[in-house]
């Protein structure tokens, strides 16, 4: 009697000891739903920051926020990539005024260079489950600064830029990640391990 009141106290011992399962693989596989594979012809836009400050972090999210807002109106109603190249191209002018706009109002006096090319270089980068690829790419470059800072990108057409690609997760840190989960796959595995052990102690006979 006394060795199953024991083994009762330490069955709730480990129940209540064991970690809360997340939900966070199924929003993960939630999230990987929502992912878009770019098409081959497609115009991007990609913002560089000054540096990594926070001020100049927080000014790229500024010229970000007018710039996409001014360009998703321009292109709503385009269905042809021919045209949305023509439009961006003619625009890129009022482009630079935008960001000129964004900085006289921040009172930054920052340099800054508005570009739109087929050869502007992106980092690879993963979004859910899919690799996008490194390589050059059609886009429209804002540099602000120095252009050191973190990057900012997403898809101008066709528009995909209700996805900030950006908070993606580059190659290196989904390595680690892998890594961290194999090691708490291994700490579960000796937990249940002791676990056994501890049940196993008992005579049940």
């Amino acid at each position: 009697m006394r060795k199953i009141t024991v083994a009762i106290i330490i069955f709730f011992i480990l129940l209540f000891s064991l970690p809360l399962v997340s939900t966070s693989e199924e929003m993960g596989s939630d999230a990987e739903s929502d992912v878009e594979v770019i098409p081959d012809e497609a115009i991007r836009l990609r913002i560089l920051a000054n540096s990594d400050k926070q001020d100049d972090q927080q000014l790229k999210r500024k010229v970000r926020d007018e710039v996409n807002a001014a360009i998703t109106e321009w292109v709503g109603d385009i269905t042809n990539i021919e045209q949305a190249r023509t439009m961006i191209e003619n625009r890129t002018p009022e482009i630079k005024k935008i960001v000129g706009d964004v900085l006289k109002e921040e009172n930054k006096e920052q340099s800054y260079n508005v570009e739109y090319g087929k050869n502007v270089t992106f980092p690879a980068k993963l979004y859910g489950s899919y690799l996008y690829p490194a390589g050059e790419y059609e886009a429209v470059l804002i540099t602000l600064g120095k252009g050191k800072g973190a990057n900012w990108w997403c898809v101008l057409f066709p528009p995909l830029c209700f996805l900030d690609f950006s908070n993606g997760t580059s190659v290196a840190e989904a390595e680690e990640k892998d890594e961290n989960k194999a090691d708490e796959r291994e700490d579960k595995e000796d937990k249940a391990e002791v676990k056994f052990f501890l049940f196993e102690w008992f005579d049940w006979s």
